[in-house]
């Protein structure tokens, strides 16, 4: 499973620290696809983007860990290829289609000229998108779609503005706390957030997660009892509230970015109501510590239970961000790592997208707005899909911010609209595939 390999990464990183002995790693040779049963986050990485032009393992899927951090990088990548692939020769030439998911052995020379010719195309495709980034996503009938970015750090929050980002859905907080063996302090936590935000300007949003780690994913200074099972137990909020010393210090940190931009905070795993409660009110409270003003405040909406009670955490949170990932496992019961079930594990499946459209309605009802930012918030086939159920804001895997402008410029929302309900009606995500890519401009 996807978590077990990112507990083995770092397992592996904290064995490097603690010998100081740096693992051998093979020199890739230029224009190189990688083939592996599995690569970790730290893997991917520190791939040598001169050389490495994509890679493809046998496990996984498409919204593990290693393939969401491959998007924010731009690097092609497929998960779940048959196993048969490892047995490939090195050498041996490949076409790697990460649009389609596809590894094509023995192409013939027709089959790579006809693969230059589509990577000239996108490459002048990809000009045109990036000349207009910088304008509105708006519908052909003037609807206005927010697209911002998730990231994970000063170095993406920099990239933003060049690429037409809107602002940032997402501030994945883990960056501060990882590969360390204490946890960061608040003024460290405060200069990091207050770089990213003055990296975005007064304009741009910038929504910063607090720490979501859990058993399956371990801090070393953080330590977690072993759990049955780890998607069940202390994870997100949880953690937070549990440690309390953590989240406040956290939460004064990002109380005082709020100085130098338009900072919000989103609490990670939220279930129940309580929680929720409980962490507005360590907020409150450090708030009236610092003598600052109040800050918008929202959750992630990735568990079943807080997009069935949407209506009634409506009341008390300013926005939600759904995070289709874990929704879908949730939803689904499927580990999205699993060898033989990631496949199946599809946002675009009729139960998530019902439970989208429950919380969207949920929320403007009691005129709030609802992001995306899970792995089909930068899906193509999704993007109509979400408008048509009343998504507001689509948070993205940087590199394809000027794309889904683009597209969303080239879309008309009645038609979303009709999308949407007819695809409510379906059965089956692969229906819902047919239907959108039958309905795409």
């Amino acid at each position: 499973a996807a978590r077990a390999n990112d507990l083995r990464d770092v397992g592996r990183r904290v064995l490097t620290l603690l010998t100081g002995a740096e693992p051998e790693r093979q020199e890739p040779p230029a224009n190189a696809i990688l083939v592996a049963e599995e690569l970790t986050p730290s893997d991917t990485a520190s791939m040598d983007r001169a050389k490495v032009r994509g890679f493809c393992t046998t496990l996984g899927g498409a919204t593990s860990h290693v393939a969401i951090l491959a998007r924010s990088l731009d690097i092609p990548a497929v998960a779940g290829i048959e196993p048969q692939a490892l047995e490939l020769p090195n050498g041996t030439p490949v076409i790697l289609d990460g649009g389609k998911g596809t590894l094509r052995l023995k192409p013939t020379p027709e089959d790579i000229a006809r693969i230059r010719e589509t990577q000239e195309r996108l490459a002048v495709r990809r000009q045109a998108e990036m000349a207009v980034a910088h304008e509105p996503a708006v519908t052909l009938d003037g609807h206005r779609m927010e697209v911002v970015g998730n990231i994970g750090g000063l170095a993406e929050a920099e990239q933003v503005p060049g690429l037409g980002g809107e602002g940032v859905g997402l501030l994945r907080s883990e960056f501060l706390f990882m590969e360390r063996s204490t946890a960061p302090n608040e003024d460290e936590q405060f200069e990091a957030y207050k770089a990213i935000a003055e990296a975005l300007g007064p304009d741009r949003p910038l929504i910063i997660r607090t720490l979501d780690v859990g058993g399956d994913k371990p801090l070393i200074y953080l330590p977690i009892p072993k759990e049955e099972n780890p998607f069940l137990g202390e994870r997100g909020l949880r953690i937070g509230l549990d440690r309390p010393e953590i989240l406040r210090i956290q939460l004064r940190a990002i109380l005082r970015a709020a100085a130098f931009g338009k900072v919000r905070v989103m609490f990670p795993m939220v279930g129940l109501l309580s929680e929720l409660r409980d962490a507005k009110a360590m907020l409150e409270e450090e708030r009236q510590r610092l003598g600052v003003g109040p800050i918008e405040t929202g959750i992630m909406v990735e568990i079943p239970a807080a997009a069935i009670m949407a209506a009634q955490f409506a009341r008390e949170a300013d926005f939600f961000s759904i995070g289709t990932n874990d929704l879908t496992q949730y939803t689904l019961a499927m580990d999205r790592g699993h060898p033989k079930l990631a496949p199946k594990v599809d946002g675009l499946n009729p139960s998530v997208l019902r439970l989208i459209a429950w919380t969207v309605k949920a929320a403007h009802d009691q005129g709030k707005w609802v992001g995306v930012c899970g792995g089909i918030a930068s899906d193509p086939q999704a993007v109509p899909l979400l408008i048509g159920l009343g998504v507001d804001e689509l948070s993205v895997s940087l590199p394809t911010i000027p794309a889904i402008k683009a597209q969303i410029r080239n879309l008309w929302l009645h038609e979303c609209q009709e999308l949407a309900t007819r695809a409510l009606t379906l059965e089956t995500a692969a229906e819902v595939r047919m239907a959108a890519s039958a309905g795409m401009p």
